[in-house]
């Protein structure tokens, strides 16, 4: 359903983000993520005047990733900038993204390595956006989304062995990885029920401490957090944000 119309206005600014992965022909993945932003107009910046048509933002930033989703390289790029000179100063920082691994607490560690003066605020931001883009490159190619069978996983045939550790991990053994994280392919919904039948109303025992979790730490509930024990649950927002429909 689109949004409702809106009343008259008048366009001010544009912020456009986009994100983009590649698998490269060594067998890692760059992960590349641009945010730009525009005025419709001339614009008097402390540095002197913008004219319209040339951006206030465009800041790159990529991440090189294995199959496992760990971060083996990263670097950042500012094009236009307001403080020509000076904002790209923060640019090598985002080499301590190096060594995380988008499964595992990315956001919060990206934060809390490269917030305020330590980093660009933009930038930074653009880190928020690595976990999904890189599940999304990965549904389908790298990992099976489909009911899945053993011995089979994504990719072409050459990609078989390269795909084994997808392959153990995303097995008919297991659902695919989309399912419970989020509230259409929750299990006991209707598109799981349609599309992966198999699995309707089966959520496994890790999904339903993940449900559980979610609820404690709802406003409602006034708990801020929840862990499990055996290293399975969720950890992170990246973690569960494999949504593929």
């Amino acid at each position: 359903m689109p949004l409702s119309p809106p009343v008259s206005r008048q366009l001010r600014h544009r912020r456009a983000i986009r994100a983009e992965a590649y698998e490269r022909a060594d067998g890692l993945w760059d992960v590349e993520a641009c945010l730009t932003d525009e005025k419709p107009r001339d614009v008097v910046l402390a540095s002197g005047v913008r004219p319209n048509g040339q951006p206030i933002h465009e800041l790159w930033l990529r991440i090189t990733i294995d199959r496992k989703l760990n971060v083996v390289d990263a670097e950042a790029s500012s094009d236009w900038v307001p403080y020509p000179g000076l904002c790209q100063a923060s640019n090598p920082a985002y080499r301590a993204l190096i060594g995380l691994n988008l499964f595992n607490n990315f956001r919060r560690d990206a934060a809390r390595l490269l917030a305020g003066t330590a980093g660009c605020t933009h930038l930074t931001e653009l880190c928020a956006l690595l976990p999904t883009a890189a599940i999304q490159a990965f549904a389908g190619d790298v990992w099976n989304t489909n009911e899945g069978t053993p011995g089979a996983a994504a990719g072409s045939g050459t990609e078989q062995a390269r795909s084994k550790d997808s392959t153990d991990e995303h097995s008919n053994n297991k659902p695919p990885f989309q399912l419970g994280r989020c509230h259409a392919l929750r299990f006991d919904g209707e598109a799981v029920q349609q599309f992966y039948p198999r699995w309707y109303g089966r959520a496994p025992r890790s999904a339903e401490r993940a449900d559980i979790a979610r609820h404690r730490a709802s406003p409602e509930s006034g708990v801020t957090g929840a862990g499990d024990s055996d290293g399975q649950e969720v950890h992170s927002n990246s973690q569960t944000e494999g949504n593929h429909a």
